[in-house]
């Protein structure tokens, strides 16, 4: 084994410090909730200063226009996003559509579909869950015909991530009862926006009714897709890990800070042991939570094997953790917190929505038994 080394480098502490700043100024919780009313769900704006800045370029190997640095640098940016709610397709193209094409595509299929991925101007989504709602080959109906010269694709896709901002889908459907991947440009889809618990991303329901594409649009093998979506749905887990620690940080300094000024029977609660125990259980399951999506993040960065392992285990405990804090905030922050104008409800929202995407924690866990044989 590598030596594990969870120090960040001098360019990591940059990186991360930089996001962190953008996203204080373009992205707080007032404007956030401006843009989780609008149409779109997003601010095209932004998203062109993310791209300008090397996000979606991140893990994306130079020659095909990114960045050339390790997904691990990525995971870094989505912890801060998590922190802020920031209101991006981030986690649907830069991370599950862009990880299936750099798992799957050919080198023809690479130099076309990631420069428009790496530089923010093409964005993409995931189209792999039916209306069963679970992440097995037995329940992907959706159908692909090849008739010589292209293919047809037919499926409904009810639980797409930023689905509503993609340029295209890397879609999952069964040929010769074997699933395989195909890219469909969205102009070939029916997308409907799905309402969501969680309005800070969006999700939607997407059809494809005998969609045409070449067949060139078939990423990798045929029959090999779902090795692909396993690992794909293994690094999307573990960005999820990162989103939750962000997330729970940061509902975690809002408990704190109130604690702190909240004035009741003549003291500040925070002197109050059960508000103390409160805080401090959470803060001990945050760094619990941070070793093991760390760890997580260092075997996807890495190429090792245990990412099969790890990723369902910081998956399950992160957003398990991320759910309990910011169920607690709630309740320290008492009466206020159960109001809409104030924003302990986004975050618990967040976290309650991060808990059941790519699997819940329950069928993280069966995962997590079933690849250690128990």
């Amino acid at each position: 084994m590598d030596d594990i080394d969870f120090n960040r480098s001098d360019e990591q502490i940059m990186l991360v410090e930089s996001a962190s700043q953008f996203l204080a100024d373009k992205l707080p919780l007032e404007r956030v909730r401006e843009i989780m009313e609008s149409e779109t769900g997003f601010d095209q704006a932004i998203w062109d200063e993310t791209a300008a800045q090397g996000w979606q370029a991140m893990h994306i190997p130079e020659r095909y226009g990114g960045a050339g640095f390790s997904v691990g640098e990525t995971f870094l940016l989505i912890e801060e996003m998590g922190r802020s709610l920031a209101p991006l397709p981030f986690l649907g193209s830069a991370i599950l559509a862009t990880s299936a094409i750099l798992e799957a595509g050919s080198e023809v299929q690479k130099s076309r579909f990631l420069p428009g991925l790496a530089d923010g101007t093409t964005k993409a989504a995931l189209a792999v869950l039916e209306s069963a709602g679970s992440w097995s080959p037995a329940t992907i109906h959706g159908t692909a015909a090849f008739d010589g010269d292209a293919w047809s694709i037919s499926a409904e896709k009810p639980y797409v991530i930023d689905g509503t901002a993609a340029d295209f889908f890397v879609v999952a459907a069964k040929h010769d009862d074997q699933v395989s991947l195909f890219v469909v440009p969205a102009d070939q889809a029916v997308v409907t926006p799905r309402v969501s618990l969680d309005s800070t991303r969006r999700i939607a329901s997407v059809s494809f009714n005998r969609a045409q594409v070449p067949a060139d649009s078939l990423l990798g093998p045929p029959g090999s897709g779902w090795s692909t979506v396993e690992r794909v749905r293994a690094i999307g887990s573990v960005a999820i890990a990162y989103e939750a620690v962000g997330g729970a940080q940061a509902v975690l300094d809002m408990s704190v800070a109130y604690a702190k000024e909240r004035v009741q029977f003549g003291r500040k609660i925070g002197s109050f042991q059960a508000v103390k125990h409160m805080c401090a259980d959470n803060l001990v399951a945050l760094e619990s939570a941070k070793s093991l999506t760390y760890y997580a993040g260092w075997a996807a960065a890495h190429d090792s094997g245990e990412l099969a392992l790890m990723a369902p285990s910081a998956k399950s405990y992160a957003t398990s953790t991320y759910f309990k804090a910011a169920g607690d905030n709630i309740q320290i922050l008492g009466g206020i917190g159960f109001t809409w104008e104030h924003d302990a409800h986004l975050f618990f929202k967040r976290a309650t929505s991060l808990e059941v995407m790519l699997g819940t924690g329950s069928e993280q866990r069966t995962l997590l038994a079933e690849r250690l044989d128990v």
